[in-house]
């Protein structure tokens, strides 16, 4: 459904796109994960021809963006950066006016979009009177319309509170199942793009670093965080026991084949007291040492 081949962009001298590369097939959530100022916002903002690459191209539905611009666009909506909207006027009258940019919508199908993403009793409502979780609502709301195929979207979550963000986790889901949306899920929080996309690449300064399924960032080795009440006498025990690596005091390494209960037996009979067992989650700057140390080069 996309494809991006060799896009390279430079902002004042400074390049913040290395010859990106890469696809998203149709249907699926495909998550652009990456710091800010990794590249994401660049890469999406060529994808919707507001950006034009110093070289490569970006296609939607086998359509150059760059070429044909209003045709590639044609079923492709997005929350680009903060959705921006008329604050004295009510929710329906925004989506009137923004609709009839690109096509003319018809009023049910407008009414299904706002009923889709949950603003029905308060659409009629001015948006200066909106929350920011229901700004995003109504932004997801024009970015389905006129009956988009594709939905680009640049940081969702931003500024929402947790409830707000599993609601729109939530909505996100049920789009790509019950329509069959293709999804380009953007962040910097990787427990976001973690729980929504099987598919993510990784951007680390401008370049890819990873292309790939969650599954393949799982290694034959996970880390545990450990309390205990001595713990040189824990990593000596440890150090005897095969496929156990320490990572650092309190953290250990394991490989699949050793249980965490047996480990935990072993400590207790060896006289460390444990207090507390618990699974270490690695955060995106553990994935890229991690990427790096394992000699994953940049990829185009």
């Amino acid at each position: 459904m996309i494809a991006l081949h060799n896009l390279k962009k430079a902002w004042r001298g400074k390049p913040a796109l290395h010859g990106l590369s890469f696809e998203v097939r149709k249907g699926e959530v495909f998550g652009l994960l990456g710091h800010n100022g990794a590249g994401k916002s660049t890469t999406l903002g060529i994808l919707l021809g507001q950006v034009f690459p110093d070289g490569g191209e970006a296609l939607i539905g086998g359509v150059s963006v760059q070429r044909e611009r209003a045709r590639a666009l044609a079923k492709t909506g997005a929350i680009f950066e903060a959705p921006r909207f008329y604050d004295y006027l009510s929710g329906w009258r925004n989506l009137e006016i923004y609709t009839s940019y690109s096509a003319r919508v018809p009023r049910a199908q407008i009414a299904e979009a706002v009923e889709t993403v949950g603003l029905t009793a308060r659409i009629q409502d001015k948006v200066g009177t909106y929350s920011q979780g229901m700004r995003q609502r109504l932004g997801l709301a024009q970015a389905l319309l006129p009956a988009n195929e594709v939905i680009l979207l640049d940081e969702p979550t931003n500024g929402l509170d947790p409830e707000g963000i599993h609601e729109m986790r939530l909505l996100i889901k049920k789009l790509n199942h019950e329509r069959g949306l293709t999804v380009v899920f953007c962040s910097h929080l990787l427990v976001e793009v973690e729980q929504l996309c099987d598919h993510v690449v990784i951007l680390n300064q401008g370049r890819k670093i990873f292309d790939g399924r969650w599954a393949e960032l799982a290694t034959d080795r996970r880390q545990v965080r450990l309390e205990v009440d001595d713990w040189p006498r824990a990593a000596a025990l440890l150090s005897e026991s095969a496929g156990v690596s320490v990572v650092e005091p309190g953290v250990i390494a394991l490989e699949e084949k050793c249980a965490t209960a047996d480990l935990v037996a072993r400590l207790v009979g060896g006289g460390v007291r444990v207090s507390a067992v618990e699974p270490q989650r690695r955060n995106l700057e553990q994935i890229y040492l991690a990427l790096t140390h394992n000699g994953a080069a940049p990829q185009a």
